[in-house]
C-alpha cells in the first residue's frame, strides 16, 4: 500500500515517563524522513505537540484538525503547515480519516482510544480499507492486546478483524508493517443467527 499521509492519535498529556515523549519524537522524525505527511488533532500540548514539532523540525508537512472549542481554549498549534478548525469532535475525526492513508496510536488517554476504536470499527464494517497500528512503548498497550485476544476467544471479534491492528515497538517497523498491510475481507458478524 502506498502511504502519503498518516494520522496519529495520541495524548494531550506527556504521560508519566519520558519514554512516551521520546517515542512521539521518533515517530514524528520517521514520518518526515519518509516524506509522509502527519495528520493529527492540531494541539500544541502533550504528545500531540511533541509529534508535530518533531515532524516539523525534520522538514515534514503537518496538518492539524482541531475543534473550534479547543482552538478557543488556545491549545491549537500555531506553527503547523496547516491548522483546520472544525465544528466539533465528529467533524475532526471524519476529516482526519478523510486525509489519512493509515492510522497510528501512540500512548494516550480516553480520546486516543476512542479515536483508534472508531476508525478500527469503520474498517471492520468496510467503510475504509486503511491500515492501523499501535506503537508499543514500554508495554503501554500490552494489556489492551491481551484483552483484544480475549474478545476473539469469546467470539465477539473475528481473528481477521483483530489482525487489522498492526503492533510494533519501533516507528520504522510499524511504518513498514502499515505499508505492507493488505486488507482481508470478512463479514463483521461472528455467528449471525438465521432470520
Amino acid at each position: 500500500m502506498s502511504l502519503r499521509s498518516v494520522c496519529v492519535f495520541c495524548g494531550a498529556s506527556p504521560g508519566a515517563s519520558p519514554v512516551y515523549r521520546q517515542a512521539a519524537e521518533a515517530l514524528g522524525q520517521h514520518l518526515a524522513q519518509r516524506g509522509l505527511r502527519l495528520i493529527y488533532g492540531g494541539g500544541a500540548v502533550g504528545l500531540m505537540g511533541v509529534v508535530a514539532d518533531a515532524a516539523l523540525n525534520a522538514g515534514g508537512e503537518v496538518i492539524g484538525i482541531i475543534p473550534q472549542s479547543l482552538e478557543r481554549a488556545e491549545i491549537g498549534h500555531r506553527g503547523l503547515t496547516c491548522l483546520e478548525v472544525v465544528d466539533g469532535m465528529h467533524a475532526r475525526k471524519a476529516r482526519m480519516a478523510e486525509l489519512a492513508d493509515a492510522f497510528i496510536a501512540l500512548p494516550g488517554g480516553l480520546g486516543t482510544l476512542e479515536e483508534l476504536f472508531e476508525v478500527w470499527t469503520w474498517g471492520q464494517l468496510g467503510y475504509h480499507a486503511k491500515p492501523l497500528g499501535l506503537l508499543e512503548v514500554n508495554g503501554f498497550y500490552s494489556k489492551l492486546g491481551d484483552f483484544l485476544d480475549h474478545l476473539v476467544a469469546e467470539r465477539f471479534v473475528r481473528p481477521q478483524h483483530r489482525e487489522m491492528l498492526q503492533i510494533a515497538d519501533s516507528p520504522q517497523d510499524l511504518l513498514d508493517a502499515l505499508s505492507e498491510w493488505r486488507p482481508s475481507v470478512a463479514p463483521k458478524w461472528v455467528d449471525r443467527a438465521p432470520v
